[in-house]
This record gives structure tokens, C-alpha cells and sequence, in this order.
């Protein structure tokens, strides 16, 4: 399999990584229009497979690199800066799509590639980049909740004293500020949240709730304050869903396509599952009457900054 990755700063550098080490791909294309940056790269990876997988590394300036790319991973644009939101980046970012979309899709197959979005702010950026690139909605992924689900599930894994891997959670719709966490849905061991923890006697009130929305919420901020950026999260999460392409693992994930006609159209997240195509179902989660009203209202939120672009 072959991957090509737009935009080799950071966040472009740790999903490098983190597909490589998946050890399910032959080749990873590093694609930057500076081009000095994508070589550096390619040869700092391409050193690093002495020590693991087997994977052909190299590096491009121009498109014509990435033909033959079965899926094509877009993390380039600006990252967010101490004090910026996600939405702050919409015009520039979408800029940035609106550059690189239409050059990617006259270098690949537009009947089998699997676009992969990154950039920020998300689900703008899929909603469109699935209009530049006409593919089906089911092949053009943003990452979505993805990151936010890991979050809230180390978050709970913490308090609960038990392992991230034995809880099921989703935050839905966007991965922003308005984000809905699904309370209504988690599960640890196959219990209800308020049934492991009234066997495991541990309080789960509303003020810890607030407390471990807030945590979710605002974690990338608190990151970008302590680092300057986020990718380590990222770049696992991406490999995360490569691996459930590559594999056809039909695994469930929080990722953003495009659904809906008309003016009910948006990109969001919510569990879907993912296979050798792309998203193949997406599920509706139960969820309180005031759950579905965030959810509802993340929804206005992404469709009106669309709107803007």
C-alpha cells in the first residue's frame, strides 16, 4: 500500500511516524512545497526503518510523487497557536484545501483513493474537501472525535482505576469546542457508567462530570500552552483508522464524512464503521433528550461555518 502525506510540519512528521510503525504500508510519500523540509524528513524517517518495519520513504514538491497513492492524508495548513481556537484557522486553512484538494485528486485514482483529513478546523475542511474532490462522502475522512474519544476515555480510565481499552465511549458531533459527550452510552465492562460505579463505589456526580467535560474539552489548549502543538495524539489516531482501512476491520470509529442533502448537509462526527472502502455504516448512539440538543447545536455550528467559506 501506498501513502501519501500533504504537509510535512509537526503534526505531518508524527503520522509519518505513526503509519510507519504500523507496518501496513510499503511506501509513504512526504509531500511539502518546501521542498528542503520534505527531503529532511523523508531521510530522518527512511533512517528510522533500519530499526523496524521494511518501508520505502521518500519525499516530494510536486504532485506528480504521490500517483499510485491509495490513500492520501492532508495534514497540511496552520496549527492552532496559544489562545486560537480550531475555528480561528477557517479562512486560511480553507485556502489551503482549496489548493491542495484539486492537485491531489489529478495525481490519484478517483474511483478507489481514501482521502484523510487533518487539518483544522475539521469538519469544515472535510465538508470541503469533499466538494473539490467529488469523491463518495464514504472516502473522504476527517479524524474527527477520534482524538476527543481517547481524551475522555483516558480521562475515565484514570478515575475509574481501570484500563481505557475496557471502557466504550463517544464524544460526537464537532471536534471543537462544541463538542457532545454521550454519557448515555458509556459502558466499562460491559456495565452502564452508573452501574460499574456504584459496584466499584466511586462517585460520578455532576460536578465531576462538568470536570471531566472540561478536561476533554479543553486538552488540546492546555497541550499547545505546554508544547506548542499537539501531534503525538493525532498521529496515533490516524494510524488508528489507517490500520482499520488497510485491514478491513470494520472496527467502529468517531470519524466525520459528509451526510445529509439539502440544507441538512454536514460532516461530523459520530460511531461509524470503517472498512477496506471507507466508512461502510454509520450508527445513531442512544443518547438523552439534552445530549441530542448539543448535538443538534454542534450541528448549526459546523454548517454555519461552512457557510462562511
Amino acid at each position: 500500500m501506498k501513502i501519501s502525506i500533504i504537509g510535512v510540519g509537526s503534526v505531518g512528521s508524527a503520522v509519518a511516524t505513526s503509519v510507519k510503525n504500523t507496518g501496513l504500508v510499503h511506501e509513504i510519500v512526504l509531500y511539502d512545497r518546501d521542498g528542503v523540509r520534505a527531503r529532511a524528513a523523508a531521510e530522518d524517517l527512511g533512517h528510522a526503518t533500519a530499526f523496524g518495519f521494511d518501508v520505502k520513504i521518500s519525499a516530494a514538491n510536486n504532485y506528480r510523487g504521490i500517483r499510485g497513492s491509495d490513500i492520501v492524508i492532508i495534514s497540511a495548513g496552520a496549527n492552532q497557536r496559544p489562545g486560537q481556537t480550531r475555528t480561528d484557522l477557517l479562512e486560511n486553512n480553507a485556502n489551503v484545501i482549496r489548493d491542495i484538494v484539486p492537485r491531489v485528486m489529478e495525481n490519484v485514482d478517483p474511483k478507489r483513493v481514501i482521502l484523510i483529513l487533518v487539518t483544522n478546523p475539521l469538519d469544515v475542511m472535510v465538508m470541503l474537501a469533499q466538494k473539490l474532490s467529488k469523491l463518495p462522502p464514504a472516502r473522504v475522512i476527517g479524524t474527527g472525535t477520534m482524538l476527543d474519544t481517547a481524551r475522555l476515555r483516558t480521562i475515565l480510565a484514570r478515575g475509574l482505576s481501570v484500563s481505557p481499552q475496557s471502557i466504550h465511549s463517544y464524544v460526537l458531533g464537532e471536534h471543537g469546542d462544541s463538542s457532545v459527550i454521550d454519557w448515555s452510552s458509556i459502558t466499562v465492562g460491559g456495565l452502564s457508567l452508573e452501574e460499574f460505579c456504584h459496584q466499584a463505589r466511586i462517585q460520578m456526580n455532576a460536578t465531576i462530570r462538568e470536570n471531566i467535560e472540561y478536561h476533554v474539552r479543553n486538552a488540546a489548549y492546555e497541550i499547545i500552552r505546554g508544547r506548542g502543538a499537539t501531534w503525538d495524539g493525532i498521529g496515533s489516531a490516524v494510524s488508528d483508522l489507517l490500520r482499520c482501512i488497510t485491514n478491513d476491520e470494520h472496527r467502529i470509529l468517531t470519524v466525520s464524512i459528509v451526510a445529509g442533502t439539502g440544507a441538512h448537509t454536514c460532516a461530523m462526527s459520530l460511531p461509524r464503521v470503517i472498512g477496506a472502502n471507507g466508512v461502510v455504516m454509520t450508527l445513531t448512539p442512544k443518547m438523552s433528550p439534552a445530549e441530542s440538543t448539543a448535538l443538534r447545536r454542534s450541528v448549526k455550528i459546523i454548517q454555519k461555518n461552512f457557510s462562511r467559506v
